[in-house]
């Protein structure tokens, strides 16, 4: 099986300190590991709605990395420490993926990797 691994610039922090890649592309298939809502210093963002956006901006650089973008992401899986709180992720998510939406599925967690993440989204695109 021949990948190749997807480390957007700026993301290097991760695969080092880690040992992950933020994505790996299998054939046609990019597999995105869940992407949260910090900066490139890995410093947590304040506020729902920042850490949403950036969570987004995050999964939207591996997809422009492996050359692609939201319309190839055939598959989403989000978790969120407030679920009660989708109303307010879904509009953001709406900015993102306008069309060709993928299967989604959202899923209430107690916590995530890192103190104070609200959010952590993973996708699989086909390219």
């Amino acid at each position: 099986m021949e990948r190749r691994f997807i480390v957007p610039k700026g993301m290097e922090i991760i695969r080092d300190r880690f040992g992950y890649n933020p994505g790996v592309v299998v054939g046609d298939t990019l597999y995105i590991a869940g992407q949260v809502g910090r900066d490139a210093d890995l410093n947590v963002l304040e506020g729902a709605e920042a850490q949403y956006v950036q969570a987004f901006e995050n999964v939207g650089k591996v997809l422009s990395a492996a050359g692609a973008d939201f319309t190839n992401v055939v598959d989403m899986v989000t978790y969120h420490v407030d679920i009660s709180d989708l109303a307010n992720f879904i509009p953001i998510k709406n900015r993102y993926i306008t069309r060709d939406f993928p299967a989604w599925t959202g899923i209430g967690v107690t916590a995530l990797a890192m103190p104070g993440l609200l959010i952590e989204i993973k996708c699989v695109a086909k390219l």
